[in-house]
Order: C-alpha cells, then structure tokens, then sequence
C-alpha cells in the first residue's frame, strides 16, 4: 500500500463491529478493518480500525464517517438534558401529537415526550397562519425562561414557535435573546431546521436535534481533533441519514440529519455497487450482529422519504433514506414465552456477551449459535472469537431453553430459531415492497452485514426473488457506502396553495433561493466535488385527504400544467384511480443541492484470486422439506453431534437435510467461476450459503451472483 494524498477512507460504526475500507486512488489497492465497537467512546474503535489497517492520518485525503451515534442516544434515551420555549397554550404538543396510542388495541401503554413537561416553558407570543402578528414576542419572558431553564442544569434549548414556519421573525428574535443567557451554542430554533407546516412533527424533530446535538457534537470533535492531532489535514466528512455527506460544523448544527446514517451508507453503497453489476432495480438487507436494514432502490437510486418515525410519538420530518429495520441480526436471542410459541429478537446478545459460542459468558441462544449448529459457520473462524466455538456448549444450552420446550432436538430446535428469523426479516421485506407496490420479483436481493448473505438465498425464496447478490466484501459495505455518497444538502419550504391558485413565479423564487443556499453551503464546508446537480420534488395531496404524494419536478422553471401532469400520474400509479374532479394542493418545495464527489473503481475490493476448489467439505443441514416425526424428541437424531463433522453423530443417514457441502473461500473464487449447491463461501467478514439446486456466477467485479431455484 503506497502512501500519499490519494488515500481515502470510509468508517462505519456499528452496535458490534466498526468496519473500514481504505482505497488508494492512485493505484486502486484496498485494505479493510473491522474491529469490535467501543461503545462507550466510539472514536476509540475508529482510531483503531486505522491503526489495524496502517493507514496514517497524516496520509489520509478524505476520511468519510458513518456513525449510530445519534440513533443509539435517541432510542436509549441517553441525549442531553433539553430544555424547550414554545407558544403559550402549546407546551403540550409533543405529547398530544396526532392522538394515537403506543399499542393500537386496549388503554395500555406508555409514553414519554423527549423533553419532560416541568423543563418546557411558555411565553406571550403568537403568528397566525398566514404569517401576521397576532401576539407580539414578551422578549423579557424569553429571557426569564431562558434564565430558568439554564439553573436547573438543562444543557440544550429547543425554541419552537407556532407557525413559524410561514414567519420566522419570532424564532429569530427569541434566539438572539436567549443567547444572552445560554451558556453554549446548543440552541434550535425549529424553523431554521425545518420550515415546514405541522407543528407536532416540526417539534418533535426540533427536540431530537436539541437531544442530540451535545452528544453528536461533542463525539465529533473528539474523533476530529484527535485525527488533526494526529496529522490529518482536512475536513473529517459525516454521512446523513438522506445518504450524502457534510462537515463536522454542519453536523454539530444539523445532528438530527446524522440519525439513520450508518444504514443509509449502506444502502448507497448496495446502489452504487448493483449498479456498476447491471442491476438497477435492488432490493438491500443489511443483516449484522443486532439489526436488519431493508432498502429499496429503483432505477439506480435510494429511495428516500421524509417521513421516518424513530419510535412511537417520535417522527422525524427530514429527509432520509427509506429504511426499514427489525431486530434481527446475528446475535438476536432466542426465547419461548409463556404462551410456548418460539420467538427471535429483538433483544440480541451484542458485542458483549454476545451469542454462546463467543465464549464471553453468553448464555442465551441467538441466530448465530443455532447456524453453527446446522452446520452454515465455520466453528473455527468465527470473527473476533479466540479458539474455536464452544459447540457441546451451545448444543446443550440450545437444548435446554428451546428445544426442551418445543419437544425437538437441538438441531430442529437450531432450524426452528432460523425459520423463525428468516420469516421476519422477510415480512420487513414486503413491508418495503408488495405494500408499497412494489413485485419482489422485479428485484434483485443485495445482501450485505456479516449475516446477511447466510440468509440471504432462504430470504429470496420465500419471496420469490429470482437473483441474490453478494458484494465482493459483505461485512465493509457499509464503510464503502460513505466513501461512494455525495455531499448532500436538503432544504423543503412550505407553501400550502391550491395548484391552480399558486403563485409559479413565487415557486420558482423559492426554489432558486433554496439552490443559492445550497451552493453556499457546499463552498464553506471546502468539501472536493467534481460537480454539482439539484434535484426539485413537490408535497402534494388532494384537497380533502390526508396522505402526501412527493413527486419531481423536472427544472427549476417548471411550468402549472407540468406539475398537474406529474402529480396525477403519481397518484394513478400509487392507488389505481384517476381524480381529475378533485383539486389538488402543493404544500411544499423540496430541494437537494447533491455534491458529487468522484467515483471510486470497484475492482480492488475482488483481490486476486489464486485458486479455484474447495478447501474442505462439511456436512450442513438445508431445509429440503418439512421437519419429520423422526427428528422429534425422543425419535432418531435425539443426540446430535457437531454438524461441523464429517459424520454428525446421531444424524440420520435417511434425513436428506444433512448434505455433504464443499466450503470455499471467497479470495480464491475466479472471475467467471460457477458453483452449483450446496455450497458454503466463507471469507474473513461475511459467510454466503448457496442452497442445494442453486447456482451462483463470480462476476467481473468479484460479486457471487446466485440463480435462486423455483424462485
């Protein structure tokens, strides 16, 4: 690996392992880390992901950060004490919300606004919805609040103004009067972050950025800092939640944005890397150690939604990419609950203890336990595990808590956890797809996290996906999803007119201005870009409904009947129905000024392969048909041996699961090779099962390519 200012790096911060890819323009040479996660100071880990892939920082030219920071102190509830200055008679709004219940049936339940009731405060101020002064701002009571709130050791201000979104003029002014009293920069207004209608959505998202902005912030300057003391010369970048990118200034502003930012590199780099392989429509699942992350991706691109809620009465009204997650990763435990019916995550094991095998003192049974029993992992080279698994271990556990339960062996116990976990991963599928009109089977399956190609293959065929594709380095594409995204600014202004009443001019000037902040932007992060694209949408509906189509807008100068046009075939090719008698409304311009940075080649990620065969056989158990009388407790295959051998003991010759199964590994697969299964290819961060019938092909970029049988 040569040196140089042509070393750029992506880092992706993970709940168990923080992943790293380092590609060398110059040369297109790759080197990759993966570490465990520190989580009590996530910087740690990254430091040590560049030490264990010898890259200096002094060397560095870009570094591209992915973090969960801010998602993990939003849903753990662990961000900073806020503090909130709303309207008076309005105090209330981030619990009132739209008067749903955390569980649709029965007065039960719970819920907890972000910022408590006794630290959000009123003042004498009002703007009615056309922007005219109905009460005019009490600056001394902005400032008593601000003093009050400040004494009782509240660390970030949230002001949140009705109607502020139409006149900000109050926000603006509150602000400048409570800076005199607050102590640091941590300080919302709720417009300037999101000038958009709906008062609840606009809070709650001004709460999140208040609730994570210390705490983002803080993080990245110490990971920043530590990279400048260490001779890194330029801007550390930070992925969005949208899937662009932007400064650490920007982040510590704008902390909301970096919610989802982990999981949205991941899906920019299954886009960039499908498509580079010919497939433009995608469906991604990124399985790892705790989640599951679905995406979709139609004509080469992310879709991307601004309507995310991050928990119950927590919506977040900024752009992000569309991603669906589930607790399913490797370590999600297994359990049977009182009603005896066998249920996997959400609860996982982590990094520590983590799954059984581990050794770390784990003792509940999880996803990768019971596909060491079947045989699908290599009990020997499992990642980030010293010697090999303790299968006697996890066989007996496995017995004791789910297989004593349910009446099966340890094996069909093992099956059952990952039918399980595999029914539920592809429910989170057709959530992204068949209910939002999308065929699975116009798709092709992108699966990448350290277990995401095991399941992938089962995945595919329950939903009828004909094609699996899997990334030459599965468990880093993450980290390679923040080195391919862009930089990437959205801004939304709301108008709220009737489409034939609306003033196209006026429209027409928002949308310029949103460009010209855009390009401002762009210029003072001193971020490289090769050039600059803008991309318009419009939130429209029907007068009378609820629901909120975002449709394109093709150029700046667009025309009345151009929007009508696109709106209308939106709407017919969402629900089926044309509306023509119905008036439709325009409630609000979106713009995204995107950066685009410099494309890297894919082909160094493939390495160079020096052989072709298998390395070893191992007896794994596929699920060819339904479990039998005979692998019942008590039946044949009561003591089943490690199904990593050669001849499991107890396994029964009859049983047609337990397949003699060639293991390869994925560095010596050539370019071109096709391998028919039952096949197992493993490699240091991710292991890819081919399931008996299947056929698999190395394309030229070093992606395995699996023809799904009957799918």
């Amino acid at each position: 690996m040569t040196s140089g200012p042509a070393l750029l790096v992506g880092v992706d911060v993970g709940g168990t392992f923080t992943d790293l890819v380092l590609v060398d323009e110059a040369t297109g040479a790759v080197r990759v880390a993966k570490v465990p996660t520190t989580v009590r100071n996530q910087a740690d880990g990254v430091l040590a992901a560049l030490a264990e892939a010898e890259a200096t920082p002094a060397d560095l030219k870009v570094v591209v950060h992915g973090t969960t920071t801010a998602t993990n102190a939003l849903l753990e509830r662990k961000g900073a004490s806020t503090g909130l200055i709303t309207t008076r008679g309005f105090r209330d709004v981030l619990e009132l919300g739209r008067r749903t219940r955390p569980t649709p049936y029965g007065l039960k339940g719970t819920f907890e606004a972000l910022i408590p009731r006794e630290l959000r405060v009123e003042v004498a101020e009002r703007m009615d919805a056309e922007g005219q002064v109905v009460t005019p701002l009490a600056e001394d009571e902005v400032r008593r609040a601000a003093a009050w709130l400040r004494e009782r050791g509240v660390e970030a201000l949230v002001i949140h103004f009705i109607h502020s979104y139409v006149n900000d003029a109050h926000e603006r002014r509150a602000r400048e009067v409570a800076a005199a009293e607050w102590p640091n920069a941590y300080v919302t207004v709720g417009a300037e972050l999101l000038p958009e209608y709906r008062e609840f959505e606009r809070g709650t998202t001004a709460a999140i950025n208040g609730f994570v902005q210390p705490v983002i912030d803080r993080y990245l300057r110490r990971l920043a800092g530590e990279l400048a003391r260490q001779g890194y010369r330029h801007e550390l970048l930070v992925m969005q939640g949208n899937g662009g990118t932007m400064s650490v200034d920007v982040a510590a502003r704008h902390a909301v944005n970096t919610l989802m930012s982990g999981p949205a590199a991941g899906v920019k780099a299954a886009a960039f890397t499908a498509l580079a392989a010919g497939h433009a429509n995608v469906i991604s699942c990124d399985m790892g150690g705790t989640s599951f992350d679905v995406g979709v991706i139609v004509g080469g691109a992310p879709a991307v939604s601004a309507d995310k809620e991050m928990g119950y009465g927590l919506p977040v009204r900024v752009p992000m990419i569309d991603i669906h997650t589930i607790g399913a990763g490797g370590g999600s435990i297994a359990r049977v609950s009182s009603a005896g019916i066998l249920q996997v995550g959400p609860e996982s094991a982590g990094a520590e203890p983590g799954p059984i095998a581990y050794g770390r003192g784990g003792q509940e049974p999880t996803i990768t336990d019971a596909n060491l029993l079947l045989g699908r992992l290599n009990p020997d080279k499992l990642l980030g595990v010293t010697g090999g698994a303790r299968l006697d271990e996890v066989r007996e556990i496995v017995d004791k808590k789910i297989g004593a339960h349910l009446s099966l062996d340890p094996v069909a116990a093992a099956a059952a956890i990952v039918r399980v976990a595999n029914d539920k991963m592809a429910g989170a599928i057709r959530l992204v797809s068949l209910q939002r009109g999308r065929d699975p089977r116009d798709f092709v399956l992108f699966a990448f996290g350290g277990a995401g190609p095991l399941h992938a293959v089962a995945l595919a065929r329950e939903l009828a996906i004909p094609k699996v594709l899997v990334p030459a380095r599965p468990g880093i594409t993450s980290a390679l999803g923040c080195l391919v995204a862009d930089v990437r600014h959205d801004f939304v202004r709301t108008i709220n007119q009737g489409l034939l009443r609306m003033d196209v001019t006026e429209a027409r000037a928002i949308l310029t201005a949103q460009i010209g902040e855009g390009r401002r932007l762009l210029a003072t992060e001193g971020v490289e870009v090769s050039t600059v694209t803008v991309e318009h949408q419009a939130d429209m509906q029907f007068v009378g409904q609820t629901h909120v189509l975002t449709v394109p807008i093709g150029r700046t100068d667009f025309s009345r009947e151009e929007l009508a046009e696109t709106f209308e075939r939106a709407y017919r090719e969402r629900f089926g129905v044309e509306l023509r008698e119905m008036r439709a409304l325009v409630m609000s311009l979106r713009t995204a000024v995107i950066g685009r940075r410099r494309p890297i080649a894919l082909d160094g990620l493939a390495g160079v392969a020096t052989a072709a065969g298998p390395i070893a056989t191992r007896r794994v158990w596929f699920e060819t048909s339904e479990v039998s009388p005979d692998r019942r407790r008590g039946g044949v295959g009561e003591a089943v041996g490690a199904p990593h051998s050669t001849e499991p003991a107890g396994a029964p010759q009859s049983d047609n699961r337990w397949h003699d199964t060639p293991i390869y590994r994925r560095e010596n697969l050539l370019a071109g090779m096709t391998l028919t299964g039952p096949a197992i290819v493993e490699q240091l961060d991710a292991t890819t099962v081919i399931e008996p019938g299947d056929h698999a092909r190395v394309d030229a970029l070093g992606n395995l390519e699996i023809t799904v049988r009957g799918a």
